[in-house]
């Protein structure tokens, strides 16, 4: 597994990172047993950037890794948590609470679940409108001098946010959705991004299974499936993504790679400071996402994906309206 740098002052992770997400029934019911067994595959691959949050399944994504990760050489592998969403007995969202107070108290429940003295990045899952995020920054930046946190993200801001909270304390990476149909990022924020020397970590690279090249037309989700709720999986929406997907899988066949190997390759071909995270919940998802690290795209090769899904071709948005207005970019 090839390594990449996250920015300027980031830590050397593995060129692919593994998203745990959807082990915690994102996307329906998942297997424990095999969630953990596609941990252990992905770190026995040489993945070493495992990302969760502390609000997946209330708690439930951290206390699974603890187990998966448990006994392992605590410097084989990076966790990146984010932090701040709020959660109701119901699974209904609340809101984020980015409060200094809060961040302290979110950590210490973060570190004991997952059974560790220390957090390799951790970020505000998305930014609270009513706190400063200089308040936030400063608060996480008190937790690295304690040596709680070794370096501090954020996740779905903008240009102007990112330029606030690098100045309190340097920023490794942003998180944030990039994809060959989730392109936004690239008129500000990345820009932005590589003038201040910031990583980025990809997440939803592969649209949340829409260009996976596994999706079909008239596929039903099932209960506790976020996808059933998002506007690009709907109606005529999913029907017309579905033909961009026909014309990568052209692409990939002339390459000998599957569809999913060219959509992660082509974040990564972005450039030398992204890292794409794959959110594979099963050993096969798992084993088909990471030869696309191998995957090399020529200029030709990026030049026909361009064709073939232009940017701003995709149709619906990436979340419900309730979820879009706290992004930081749109699409």
């Amino acid at each position: 597994m090839q390594t990449r740098t996250l920015g300027s002052t980031g830590p050397a992770v593995s060129a692919l990172g593994l998203g745990a997400m959807g082990m915690s029934g994102a996307y329906g019911e998942a297997d424990r047993a095999e969630s953990i067994a596609t941990v252990h595959a992905a770190l026995e691959a040489g993945v070493t950037l495992v990302d969760t949050g502390d609000f997946y399944a209330m708690g439930h994504n951290e206390l699974l890794l603890a187990e998966a990760l448990r006994g392992r050489d605590r410097d084989s592998y990076l966790l990146s948590v984010k932090f701040g969403a709020l959660r109701g007995p119901g699974a209904e969202w609340g809101g984020t609470d980015g409060r200094p107070e809060a961040v302290k108290n979110f950590l210490a429940y973060s570190l004991t679940r997952l059974g560790t003295d220390h957090i390799d990045i951790y970020r505000p899952a998305r930014l609270d409108p009513a706190v400063p995020i200089e308040e936030t920054v400063g608060a996480i930046k008190e937790m690295v001098d304690a040596g709680h946190v070794r370096h501090i993200g954020l996740s779905e801001v903008d240009a102007a946010t990112i330029r606030r909270a690098h100045a309190v304390h340097p920023i490794a990476d942003l998180q944030i959705e990039y994809s060959l149909i989730s392109r936004a990022v690239e008129a500000d924020v990345l820009p932005t991004l590589r003038e201040l020397g910031i990583g980025m970590t990809a997440y939803g690279v592969l649209s949340r299974g829409l260009i996976s090249g596994h999706w079909t037309a008239g596929r039903s989700t099932g209960s506790g499936d976020l996808r059933s709720h998002s506007p690009r999986f709907s109606g005529e929406n999913v029907a017309h993504n579905l033909t961009l997907v026909e014309a990568l899988r052209r692409i990939a066949g002339a390459k000998g790679c599957t569809v999913a190997q060219l959509a992660i390759a082509w974040v990564a071909a972005q450039g030398e400071d992204i890292v794409p995270l794959v959110g594979a919940r099963t050993r096969e998802r798992l084993a088909e996402a990471l030869p696309a690290a191998e995957v090399h795209l020529t200029a030709d090769d990026l030049a026909e994906i361009e064709k073939a899904v232009p940017p701003g071709s995709a149709r619906g948005d990436r979340y419900p309206a309730a979820f879009m207005s706290g992004l930081g970019v749109g699409n």
